[in-house]
């Protein structure tokens, strides 16, 4: 699937307001940062560099807990915790803001783009910052995008090597209108699904496979 799939760096609306009391009280701040890779997957080696970097940068009057494999829950749990204050940062998938930007939901089309050039150009240039824009209404802030990868289907019954091959597999989706559409137009039989899910559905055959981008299969 030539579909980017993309990470903000989002935080809730009140860690940016703590950041400037840092400066003015001096009291330590601990930042509870979670997200639904696992602890050996990039996003997690990226989590642990900026929770040095924030250590240093502070005098350690900043620190990050990680909270890593949907510890706090899958994204619509940790989005709400987010916007609630009871947690301070989280790595999400465009996808799931769709839920309350719903123009997110325009960054999930399938071929969009053809390399990571092209999805830079999108995303740093006017779309993609003006979807960023739009959130701190909603109670959150982002700080930036993050690569995921391209995403590539995974299955135990054959090679994928055309769209024909797609027809009549139980494939399981990230729970979103677009991806379930996609795969329908395959004539696959898409299953919506929690990623905290995934692997226990695999080792039950309740899907035949799922798609993701290679380093989420991967850790």
């Amino acid at each position: 699937m030539k579909s980017l799939f993309r990470l903000l760096a989002v935080a809730g609306f009140s860690f940016g307001l703590s950041v400037a009391a840092v400066a003015q009280d001096g009291q330590e701040r601990v930042i509870r940062f979670g997200h639904l890779n696992n602890a050996d997957h990039p996003v997690s080696f990226g989590v642990k560099r900026f929770s040095e970097l924030l250590a240093a940068k502070s005098g350690g009057k900043m620190k990050v807990q990680e909270f890593p494999a949907s510890q706090l829950g899958n994204e619509m749990q940790q989005q709400s915790a987010l916007q609630g204050g009871v947690q301070q940062m989280s790595a999400p998938a465009t996808t799931s803001l769709a839920g309350i930007v719903q123009e997110f939901g325009l960054v999930d089309f399938p071929f969009a783009v053809a390399n990571f050039a092209q999805a830079d150009a999108l995303l740093d240039g006017p779309l993609g910052q003006t979807l960023i824009a739009k959130l701190p209404e909603k109670g959150l802030v982002a700080l930036g995008y993050w690569d995921l990868g391209f995403r590539n289907v995974t299955n135990s019954k054959r090679p994928i090597t055309k769209p024909e091959d797609l027809e009549g597999l139980k494939i399981r989706v990230i729970p979103n209108p677009v991806f379930l559409e996609t795969f329908k137009a395959f004539k696959a039989n898409p299953v919506p699904m929690p990623f905290a899910e995934l692997y226990g559905a695999l080792e039950a055959k309740a899907v035949d496979g799922q798609e993701n981008p290679f380093a989420v299969i991967q850790s």
